[in-house]
């Protein structure tokens, strides 16, 4: 059946507006700088996978500032998505376990850090996966800075993948993020001659490098030239981060992206 002029005009004034409109969508692959409609669009084309970066807000010495772990998970989220080309990044889950307030303990002893139960956390997890999979995404993939709570990641995930069972959509927690991030990059750093009493575990040499490469305004640099040995009691963990810097920390950055990509392509490609 023929169109009628003005119906062919309507039409080609649809597509053109269309056009316009996915041309206009900006160039990001965070999901909040989208609106709904591009969002449908990109998934519409193949951009099926969404990662959820978790952070957390808690202490980490006297020189390094609260948010870091949200700041650093999302700039990694960026590039790994980057690098995966089909990948949109969630906003960053800052609301994390991180020990218990009546009484304190753990990280909670200082002030700024902020807790919830790991049931809780859990349920979060679970709540924001499923929304994304009522949208589309078909790998809903958690990203977790923190060790703290990687096991509940790991039992969310678990149960996650059990309910989905027949359905296309599954949650992925790959180990090679965190592992290139802590035992990886202490590795690295060990073999250029770094001591594994300033690599530390949490807030030393290691954790600052890796902050000084992707956020370096977080840092309070001259306190951390000139200031004396931190312990257990600033909240530095088992290392001296004075000799932190930059470039060694872009050398982790780079392996956790490359190793996360990697281990990302090839599970979604197994499927």
């Amino acid at each position: 059946m023929l169109l009628s002029p003005r119906r062919t005009f309507v039409a080609a004034l649809f597509l053109t507006a269309t056009q316009i409109a996915f041309a206009q969508a900006p160039k990001t692959v965070f999901l909040e700088e989208l609106t709904w409609t591009e969002l449908r669009s990109q998934i519409q084309a193949g951009k099926t996978t969404i990662l959820i970066p978790i952070g957390a807000t808690e202490q980490s010495g006297p020189d390094v500032a609260l948010g870091k772990h949200n700041i650093r998970v999302k700039v990694l989220s960026q590039r790994i998505a980057e690098g995966l080309g089909n990948a949109l990044v969630a906003p960053v889950i800052a609301y994390v376990p991180e020990g218990n307030y009546a009484p304190p303990t753990s990280h909670m002893r200082f002030p700024g850090t902020i807790t919830i139960p790991d049931d809780v956390f859990q349920k979060t997890l679970e709540s924001a996966a499923n929304s994304f999979k009522v949208h589309g995404f078909k790998n809903i993939v958690f990203l977790g800075d923190h060790g703290g709570y990687q096991n509940d990641i790991k039992k969310a995930v678990a149960q996650l993948n059990k309910s989905w069972a027949g359905s296309p959509a599954r949650a992925i927690l790959p180990p090679e993020y965190y592992a290139a991030s802590s035992d990886g990059y202490a590795e690295i750093l060990r073999k250029r001659g770094y001591r594994d009493d300033e690599i530390g575990t949490h807030a030393g040499l290691a954790d600052t490098s890796l902050q000084l490469a992707v956020a370096p305004q977080m840092v309070r640099q001259d306190s951390l030239r000139n200031g004396p040995k931190l312990g257990l009691a600033d909240g530095v963990y088992g290392g001296d981060p004075r000799r932190s810097s930059a470039e060694i920390g872009q050398l982790g950055i780079d392996n956790i992206v490359t190793q996360t990509v990697k281990a990302l392509k090839a599970e979604t490609a197994a499927r």
